[in-house]
C-alpha cells in the first residue's frame, strides 16, 4: 500500500489510543469537556492527528441533526470519535469541523518537554 507517517506530540498532556498508544491530540487543542459519545464521556477538540475519516453519515443526537464522519486511529483502525461536518441547528454550528474524542477508549499521559522534539514515526501498511 504505502507508508503511513505518524505524528508524535512532544510535550504537554497527550491523549492517545488505549489499544495501540498512537498519539491523537493534546490538551492545547481542547474546546470542551462537556460532551458524551457512544462509550460515555467525550471531549470536543479543534482537531486530531493520526486519524483517518470514514464516510459522511447523518446522525440524530441529543443536540439535533448533524452530518459527521467517524474518525479511525491510524495505528489500529479503531473508531476513536467523529468529526462534525454540519450542524443543522444554528446554536450547534460552533461544532462544525471540530472533533469528538471518546475519552473512555483513550489514555492520557504527560509528555515532558525534555523528551525528543517533535518527530515522526513511520509504519508500513
Amino acid at each position: 500500500m504505502g507508508m503511513v507517517h505518524f505524528v508524535y506530540l512532544s510535550s504537554g498532556l497527550v491523549y492517545s489510543c488505549c489499544k495501540c498508544s498512537t498519539h491523537l491530540t493534546d490538551h492545547s487543542r481542547l474546546v470542551s469537556e462537556n460532551f458524551h459519545g457512544r462509550h460515555g464521556r467525550a471531549f470536543l477538540f479543534q482537531d486530531l492527528v493520526n486519524v483517518y475519516e470514514g464516510e459522511e453519515a447523518h446522525r440524530t443526537m441529543t443536540t439535533g441533526e448533524h452530518r459527521v464522519r467517524d474518525l479511525y486511529c491510524m495505528g489500529c483502525m479503531r473508531v476513536v470519535g467523529w468529526r462534525y461536518i454540519k450542524a443543522y441547528e444554528k446554536t450547534e454550528r460552533y461544532k462544525e469541523r471540530k472533533c469528538i474524542l471518546e475519552i473512555n477508549i483513550t489514555r492520557q499521559s504527560r509528555i515532558s518537554p525534555t523528551s525528543p522534539t517533535s518527530s515522526t514515526s513511520i509504519a508500513s501498511i
